[in-house]
């Protein structure tokens, strides 16, 4: 399981010709490490100079490291079933019925796959929210994390973006393609947000 094995381990499989871990994982994994970094810059601001806002930080930490599991388990959950998405395109195709039962696996498995790509949107939009409200009150000695947050937040919606957009157009239903869709508006609009973070650090840093 992702959440139990090495780094170089993960990195290793990712790079391999398996199926799985790939790019849906790896948007789950950048939005933990955007958790983890918010948690860190809340742990940071804390004693006397903190003393007004330490409590607001210790929230942003316990939500940030909670967002750090979902985003793990987000991660796991894209291995498995982009791993069942590849087993429905291996089904027989040799005849009419077995094309369709095909067809239909492969529609309900695409369906199921981008659940954890919705998850890691959810995920990555909270994180930011988070580094925005932490930019306020955060350690500035440690604010470029906040900024390293928001980017890594940032990479997790843009690939789960790209992702989304080649599962809707997998996707017949029209239901499930506008639920998706709104899905991807909202890694849009949070894509602009993280980089507003990530430029108010750039700016604080140069003045």
């Amino acid at each position: 399981m992702i959440s139990t094995e090495t780094v170089s381990n993960y990195l290793e499989r990712l790079a391999s010709r398996a199926p799985t871990p790939g790019g849906g994982a790896a948007a789950a994994l950048h939005a933990a490490q955007g958790a983890a970094l918010v948690s860190m810059v809340a742990e940071f601001t804390s004693g006397p100079r903190y003393a007004d806002v330490q409590e607001q930080a210790q929230r942003i930490a316990e939500n940030a490291k909670e967002r750090m599991r979902s985003a793990l388990f987000a991660a796991e959950e894209d291995e498995r079933l982009f791993g069942a998405l590849s087993t429905a395109y291996g089904l027989p195709k040799d005849t009419e019925e077995q094309k369709a039962e095909r067809r239909d696996a492969i529609q309900h498995a695409t369906i199921e796959a981008a659940t954890p790509l919705v998850s890691t949107v959810n995920v990555a939009s909270a994180v930011i929210e988070l580094a925005s409200e932490l930019l306020l009150i955060g350690n500035r000695s440690v604010s470029s994390d906040v900024a390293a947050a928001a980017e890594a937040a940032r990479a997790a919606l843009g690939t789960a973006l790209v992702t989304l957009e080649m599962n809707i157009a997998a996707i017949k239903d029209e239901t499930q393609r506008a639920q998706l869709t709104r899905a991807t508006t909202q890694a849009s609009q949070m894509i602009n947000q993280a980089e507003e973070i990530s430029s108010a650090v750039r700016s604080a840093v140069s003045v």
